[in-house]
């Protein structure tokens, strides 16, 4: 479809200059830059891309390319400021006042070599067990009762030392080497290379700063975060808010003045056979058991929940910071943390940062990124899903909502082309654009112009074939 400033983008863009200019007045848009956001963002819903090029080929000769990169890495905009003026017009749109943080990261893979691409580094692949050079984030998301959108976001990028001294310790310890004799652990650098949890940590803070009169009811992340420090932390942070995340099944627990881990705990005892209401939705039938036990890591007293889903084997610890919570309430809450997830995966398909992103530097990075998730906001504030979702109603996704504003753009362009002065030129005009918006690629499959070789046999040797 043709990237054209529709009326929703441009509203939405002077929302978000009002947006800017209440935070903080020295930092609103001019027109220049909110012409050149206002295209960006109709080139990714329309491409599904960052791409300059293709944003030109698509706009009528609205988008210059050279002027998009332009603004894009020089315009003096508040980069830092503009997904919080979002989030503030979404919360304000929505009438949002109390909600639940969830945290997950997702990796974006690279290429083998990406000296341009910053925190580049190698990451697990969940899905096939090996590796890939990637760059890592996490992401924060806050769902509410009515919608459940993107707020914050950190690049994480290991300590290239331990990172380091971890291969060369695997190395050396498969070689039989004593750990004596191995290089010592080195000191991590944690105010350069925070950890996930401390990125974590600086979202909440960052966000309960910024919007302090939006209560946070909880805060759900997954077994990564389940750490004593980051709970108690991540409670402060939040005013006391329950926090929920998952414990390994070696965690040491106490018990009758003696310890043992929770899967022994949890095996002395059958489980009780219930119905969950999972995110407000369909019952599934699980099995429970719930303990307040004194976790040795932590240093004190959580609220541990066994839950084990209908054809699973093992059971999943969930642990909880405040213990006057239900056990059933704290495994329905935990059920909300797979949004984030959702989210993901509609940001990866949908928001253009995922695809052709090869936006050089940090700049182009975390621009690149900030402006991937305006589009996610942008999707939110379309007159049908408001309506929707105001009412209680299941929400659209985010592909049946970027059709709509391809829909929207087509009929616009229609408007201009049988609304001008002299149609015929503007038509002409538009179906000379349409054709240049086409992309020309080379197949492999049709073999003209090449050379295939001689195809026949050789008189020569055609002995060999009477001998044969």
């Amino acid at each position: 479809m043709l990237v054209r400033p529709v009326s929703l983008i441009t509203d939405f863009i002077n929302g978000l200059n009002r947006s800017l200019e209440s935070i903080k007045a020295s930092t609103k848009l001019t027109t220049r830059q909110k012409t050149g956001l206002t295209l960006i963002i109709a080139g990714i819903i329309a491409t599904e891309t960052l791409n300059w090029a293709a944003f030109g080929r698509r706009s009528m000769g609205a988008a210059q390319p050279s002027q998009l990169r332009w603004i894009f890495y020089n315009a003096k905009i508040k980069w830092h400021l503009l997904l919080q003026a979002s989030v503030k017009q979404i919360l304000s749109s929505y009438g949002v006042n109390s909600g639940v943080l969830v945290a997950d990261d997702t990796g974006k893979k690279r290429t083998k070599r990406t000296s341009r691409i910053p925190g580049a580094h190698k990451i697990k692949d969940k899905a096939t067990g090996g590796y890939y050079n990637g760059q890592e984030l996490v992401f924060m998301v806050l769902v509410t009762d009515t919608v459940t959108f993107p707020v914050d976001f950190r690049f994480y990028t290991p300590d290239p030392k331990m990172t380091a001294w971890r291969k060369e310790n695997r190395k050396l310890k498969k070689l039989g080497v004593p750990a004596r004799e191995r290089p010592a652990q080195p000191t991590v650098n944690h105010a350069r290379y925070p950890t996930m949890q401390a990125l974590t940590l600086d979202m909440i803070r960052s966000f309960t700063s910024a919007f302090p009169d939006v209560r946070i009811k909880s805060v759900l992340a997954d077994a990564l975060y389940g750490t004593g420090e980051f709970m108690d932390q991540a409670s402060v942070l939040t005013g006391g808010a329950q926090i929920v995340s998952q414990l390994r099944s070696t965690q040491i627990v106490s018990s009758r003045h003696s310890s043992t881990n929770l899967k022994a705990y949890f095996a002395q005892q059958s489980g009780v056979e219930t119905r969950l209401i999972i995110r407000g939705g369909q019952e599934k039938p699980v099995t429970m058991l719930a303990a307040r036990l004194p976790v040795k890591a932590h240093g004190k007293r959580r609220f541990v929940v066994a839950l084990k889903y209908s054809g699973e084997d093992e059971y999943r610890y969930l642990v909880a910071s405040d213990l006057s919570w239900r056990h059933t309430d704290i495994a329905r809450l935990y059920s909300l943390r797979w949004l984030v997830e959702v989210f993901i995966q509609d940001w990866k398909k949908c928001g253009g940062w995922n695809k052709l992103s090869k936006q050089q530097g940090v700049k182009g990075s975390e621009r690149g990124l900030i402006i991937s998730l305006l589009c996610d906001h942008l999707l939110l504030q379309h007159p049908e899903q408001i309506a929707l979702l105001k009412n209680k109603q299941p929400g659209m996704p985010a592909g049946c909502l970027i059709e709509r504003f391809r829909v929207d753009s087509l009929i616009e362009t229609v408007k201009e082309v049988v609304m001008a002065d002299h149609p015929e030129s503007a038509l002409r005009h538009f179906c000379e654009s349409l054709q240049n918006a086409l992309p020309t690629r080379i197949s492999s499959k049709h073999m003209a112009g090449r050379d295939l070789g001689r195809q026949e046999s050789t008189p020569g040797l055609e002995y060999c074939a009477n001998a044969a």
